[in-house]
């Protein structure tokens, strides 16, 4: 089961968070997602439990636990859609304007 994880501290490590989700079964791997330029934690990550039935009960258990003075976030990760890299991301870059060639120049045609 893939679990995301949000509202980590910043100061978290992985190993940390690994101890708090291993007392309810075993643990595949962890990430802590970082941003690529600071290196710095985004604040969520990942946890893969190989057992169902136990990253059910860490789920339930760990959501709204106090982890390194933050209620941590936990639920079942949702699937990545097909393709990855995160889709349309809505556009928005047509910022308008354009024109403006005789702007100001006393344009005499009267169409």
């Amino acid at each position: 089961m893939n679990i995301y994880v949000s509202n980590i501290n910043f100061r978290a490590t992985e190993d940390g968070l690994r101890e708090a989700f291993e007392r309810f079964g075993a643990v595949s791997s962890v990430k802590i997602i970082t941003d690529k330029h600071t290196g710095r934690s985004r604040g969520f990550g990942f946890v893969e439990m190989p057992n169902d039935d136990e990253g059910s009960q860490a789920i339930s258990q760990l959501n709204g636990y106090d982890f390194l003075e933050r209620q941590l976030s936990v639920k079942q990760a949702e699937a990545r859609p097909e393709g990855g890299n995160g889709g349309n991301r809505g556009g928005g870059f047509n910022r308008g304007g354009g024109g403006g060639y005789n702007k100001g120049r006393g344009n005499d045609r009267s169409w």
